[in-house]
């Protein structure tokens, strides 16, 4: 059984196949076909509905993809749709006054993720109008009017009407796991299970693949695995924490990783996909390993009441292939602060800007001392089988001054370090050029800036 609010009404859904689409059921059973299917991927918005879940005593509400969320994630929450607002909501007047309707068929998509924005939805709060639909796509390539009837709707804090208490009372039927105890013990009895957290990638395999997940555990309510934990030493954050819930922490590690969140997928995709999946899945073109390698980070891992703790980096053994036994999971994830004499860069290159996926992502953590390099950590994704560090073009910096000739050597070196493919969103020339050149790149930022403060 799965019981949510929408528009306020307890529907209950009893015998739910537990990766049917929460697009499909709009769609097919309640009829509410403003919630269009684009791509069934996450990627165009045409999908885009709100999610509502208590915090505090009011409800933050989120902008997710309908045709990649499984129907057993909505348990508990309450939804909205296109038709939620009615049709003369303020976004949809502008958007109509302002033209920014085209051929129509993205048009609820956007309006959603703009009412979200209005409202103050999370991953919204002070972020620009064209950030916000940086998630959903428009064929007709309208976008100036789109912007412009965003940025005419003023934001306004809902009044309280009733959905908080209502989401209170509502008690959860389908039986997720609540605390990592309780996963801990289901994983111990049953481990082939399969983990969904936001399931921006699992939700593929099944649109795209039409793959049978087997049985599914879905980890997004569990409260110890959504941990936020900020000290002088080290930034720890849980498996299931939402990458739209990670970028201001991030962002006080180093500015860099704030925005490499604001470009992994878009709003849609922060708001579901999570720090553990993104490692999890051991995607070589992931954007976060890199950076995290890059800064040392290590790996908690559990299975049943045993822990252990790995280097990062450890963690990806080949292509596809973790470090992970039957029944273990991702718990949490540490990362040390940064020190002070650290140079940190961060950089991702892909075809688009928004909403795209890494061609090459390069990380750089230097310590540099009175000239010298006494510490370099190098790691790139994309570049190889698994995101990895970058051993020769280290030893080329380790020990040596900060110089340009240094640097060209340790450039060089990257192409030994590295077998890059060829595929669709780059060639392996490209990569080993533009992998070397990041690291150019960090040099001539770096030596300009202090001869600009230098006078």
């Amino acid at each position: 059984m799965i019981r949510f609010l929408l528009d306020g009404e307890v529907i209950e859904v009893a015998d739910a196949e537990p990766t049917s689409t929460v697009l499909d059921y709009l769609r097919y059973t309640l009829r509410r076909t403003g919630t269009k299917e684009g791509c069934a991927e996450g990627d165009c918005g045409a999908c885009t509905v709100l999610l509502g879940e208590p915090a505090g005593d009011g409800v933050e509400w989120r902008a997710v993809n309908a045709c990649i969320l499984f129907l057993p994630m909505l348990d508990g929450k309450a939804l909205r749709t296109v038709e939620s607002l009615g049709g003369n909501h303020p976004v949809q007047r502008e958007m109509i006054e302002r033209h920014g309707s085209q051929c129509g068929f993205c048009t609820p998509g956007f309006v959603m993720s703009l009412y979200g924005r209005s409202i103050g939805a999370a991953g919204t709060k002070n972020v620009a109008v064209g950030d916000v639909i940086a998630g959903n796509l428009c064929r007709c390539t309208g976008y100036g009017p789109i912007l412009e009837a965003g940025e005419a709707v003023p934001f306004e804090p809902e009044q309280d009407d009733g959905t908080a208490a209502a989401l209170r009372a509502l008690q959860p039927a389908y039986g997720h796991p609540r605390t990592a105890d309780e996963l801990a013990e289901l994983l111990l009895a049953n481990p082939e299970t399969r983990i969904v957290a936001g399931a921006t990638d699992v939700g593929l395999w099944v649109t795209k693949q039409h793959r049978d997940l087997g049985p599914t555990v879905f980890i997004g309510d569990i409260a110890d695995l959504r941990r936020i934990e900020e000290s002088p030493e080290a930034l720890t954050l849980g498996a299931a924490v939402r990458y739209s819930e990670t970028r201001g922490a991030l962002a006080r590690l180093h500015p860099d990783l704030g925005e490499l969140v604001r470009r992994i997928g878009g709003v849609q995709v922060r708001n579901a996909g999570t720090i553990g999946g993104n490692i999890a899945n051991g995607s070589p073109i992931g954007d976060m390993p890199p950076a995290l390698i890059a800064l040392g980070a290590d790996l908690t891992l559990r299975r049943g009441a045993d822990r252990r703790t790995i280097a990062l980096e450890d963690f990806f053994i080949g292509y596809g292939k973790q470090d992970i036994a039957p029944g273990e999971f991702v718990e949490s994830v540490r990362v040390p602060r940064p020190p002070t004499d650290m140079l940190v860069s961060v950089v991702k290159l892909s075809k688009r800007f928004d909403s795209d996926i890494s061609g090459v992502c390069g990380a750089f953590a230097l310590r540099i001392a009175d000239g010298v390099i006494t510490d370099a950590r190098v790691a790139f994704g994309g570049m190889a089988a698994i995101p990895a560090r970058a051993p020769g073009c280290e030893a080329a910096l380790a020990g040596r001054p900060w110089t340009e000739e240094t640097v060209e050597t340790a450039a060089r070196a990257l192409a030994e370090d590295y077998q890059p493919l060829d595929d669709l969103r780059g060639s392996a020339d490209y990569r080993r050029k533009v992998a070397a050149n990041l690291l150019r790149r960090l040099w001539a930022a770096q030596h300009e800036a202090v001869s600009v403060l230098h006078g």
